[in-house]
């Protein structure tokens, strides 16, 4: 079993900037690709960013410019940083990741339990 933690949501003023860190456990033989997505209230969840295991990224239209994300291969952790946040960006921010278990030779895809995302204008 895999589990993913995040961490970094909270509060913060439209322009302001936030860190999530979003770390992965358990029985994990290799992180293929691993994703942000975000929801906000009324909305179906969208991607927000992702990196293959390559390192090659790709980020919705809407964040192009202000997010960055990043991982670190040796701490199964990938990160999400926020910055020139806009009202828009409030949401609750899910991590994801493609994670082929010990003793198996395919992927499943995990995701983490969320963090609230609150951007006030």
């Amino acid at each position: 079993q895999v589990q993913l933690v995040e961490s970094g949501g909270g509060l913060v003023q439209a322009g302001g900037s936030l860190r999530l860190s979003c770390a992965a456990s358990g029985s994990i033989f290799r992180i293929n690709a691993m994703g942000w997505y975000r929801q906000a209230p009324g909305k179906q969840r969208e991607l927000v960013a992702r990196i293959t295991s390559g390192g090659s990224i790709n980020y919705a239209d809407s964040v192009k410019g202000r997010f960055t994300i990043s991982r670190d291969n040796a701490k199964n952790t990938v990160y999400l940083q926020m910055n020139s946040l806009k009202p828009e960006d409030t949401a609750v921010y899910y991590c994801n990741a493609d994670v082929q278990s010990r003793g198996t030779y395919y992927s499943n895809r995990y995701w983490g339990q969320g963090t609230q995302v609150t951007v006030s204008s």
